[in-house]
């Protein structure tokens, strides 16, 4: 089963373009197409990128929930809603899309960060205040990965 993991620190240029990780991509070309699909996370502030057939998977959870229900709601105007699809050229670059770039406070300094079956793009302050471990509760942290197995 592929699976993206890893973390890497990229800048993207001027228009927004970005560099995919080589182990990314070497995931993208052995096991999906290069057509990908970026959008807003729910509910946090950074971007989420699918290959095509994860995204397919993830509309098709999103199809058998109810739709008057606020939280599908929420999650089909805010995150299919927002959803561009984005082509990988032969560089292993993408374009993030302006209005994207701007919801998710994406600036010039990004982290690229493997998240099983998507890749996850955030604002490196974001990031670093996000994994800060003296912000956290660790024994908090350590029950609850317990309760899931970790």
């Amino acid at each position: 089963m592929p699976a993206f993991s890893g973390k890497y620190y990229y800048t993207a240029d001027q228009k927004g373009r970005i560099i995919i990780p080589a182990p990314f991509r070497d995931v993208i070309t052995a096991h999906y197409s290069t057509k990908l699909f970026i959008t807003i996370a729910p509910v946090d502030e950074c971007l989420r990128i699918y290959p095509a057939e994860e995204w397919n998977k993830l509309q098709e959870r999103v199809r058998t929930k109810p739709s008057s229900d606020k939280h599908v709601k929420f999650f089909m105007r805010r995150v299919i809603g927002s959803a561009v699809e984005i082509d990988m050229d032969k560089q292993g670059r993408i374009l993030i899309p302006a209005a994207l770039r701007q919801d998710a406070n994406i600036n010039t300094e990004i982290v690229i960060v493997g998240q099983v079956d998507r890749i996850e793009l955030w604002n490196r302050d974001e990031w670093n205040k996000l994994v800060d471990l003296s912000q956290i509760d660790k024994e908090e942290m350590e029950r609850g990965l317990a309760d899931l197995g970790f």
